[in-house]
């Protein structure tokens, strides 16, 4: 379905473009380069997981773009194979280019200026409940074998040992894009076999959870980390390694995995990023503040 298809009108859309994100640096030393090789390749394992997310938007499509690697996936894909690709912010911003400028939020001048169109959060909500978003992007503290994502609570939900900010538009992205791509650091102690809490969920405890829950389209397709590119495949829908990072081994990321994790038959190394998307990535992020 073509954006265009849907039901709602830009005149009834007012301006809405305040963000909850904060202009606050998210760097975590667990997070950073995880492997000599990556290191000595001359790109990050952030940049990886970008350029592997990039490659999941195809041309065409209408992109829900989250926050953070997200926005600059998105930004790759429109400068090498998805020229035609439209992004959507939750904020209410729609925009057929990226911004030229580093986004530390979705509401910053940068993203509001030269927008095909500045709306309301319901609006752009809006567009995903009538089925015009092809592809969603989402992350989260825990994410376990079924691509179920918590945002809310560590431990028990009635008196959790840690109370996270919530999913914000998660639980409507992981409902109601027509596919999902997690990007998330790898850590075993977020690689998990069940979460705490499910406020975005994937496929529940797999087979066909979703179906009996109601909820009619999506699930994620893939799960990209620091460590490597995991598929969901029917029937049961439980992540299965598809590509490990350069640097590291179907064993290491089995290793820093909180459940028994199935390898692909066809398992192979992740393709590194080219020169000419590690260029693109370094435009849209000079200083590295994101990657």
């Amino acid at each position: 379905m073509a954006i265009e298809d849907c039901e709602l009108r830009i005149e009834d859309c007012g301006l809405g473009i305040e963000s909850s994100e904060v202009r606050a640096s998210i760097r975590n030393p667990q997070s950073e380069i995880r492997n000599v090789g990556q290191a000595r390749a001359g790109y990050t394992a952030r940049e990886l997981m970008v350029a592997a997310a990039a490659r999941g938007i195809r041309d065409g499509e209408v992109a829900f773009v989250g926050m953070r690697l997200p926005m600059l996936a998105f930004a790759l894909a429109k400068s090498t194979h998805a020229p035609r690709a439209v992004g959507l912010f939750e904020n209410g911003i729609v925009r057929n280019a990226p911004s030229a400028e580093l986004l530390y939020t979705m509401g910053d001048p940068p993203n509001v200026a030269g927008a095909a169109w500045c709306g309301r959060m319901t609006a752009v909500m809006a567009l995903m409940q009538q089925g015009c978003v092809d592809v969603g992007f989402i992350g989260g503290a825990e994410v376990d074998k079924h691509g179920n994502l918590n945002t809310s609570y560590v431990g028990d939900w009635r008196r959790p040992s840690v109370k996270l900010p919530g999913s914000g538009g998660g639980a409507d992205i992981a409902c109601l894009a027509k596919r999902l791509l997690i990007i998330m650091p790898h850590e075993k102690r977020r690689f998990t076999e069940r979460v705490d809490y499910i406020p975005s969920p994937g496929y529940g405890t797999g087979a066909d959870w979703r179906a009996r829950e109601g909820i009619g389209r999506g699930g994620p397709t893939a799960l990209i980390s620091s460590m490597g590119v995991f598929r969901f495949e029917p029937p049961l829908h439980e992540a299965r390694l598809a590509s490990y990072h350069p640097g590291t081994t179907p064993d290491q990321v089995r290793a820093e995995t909180g459940w028994d994790l199935q390898v692909s038959p066809d398992v192979h190394e992740t393709p590194a990023p080219t020169p000419d998307e590690l260029a693109i990535i370094r435009r849209y992020d000079p200083q590295g503040f994101w990657t």
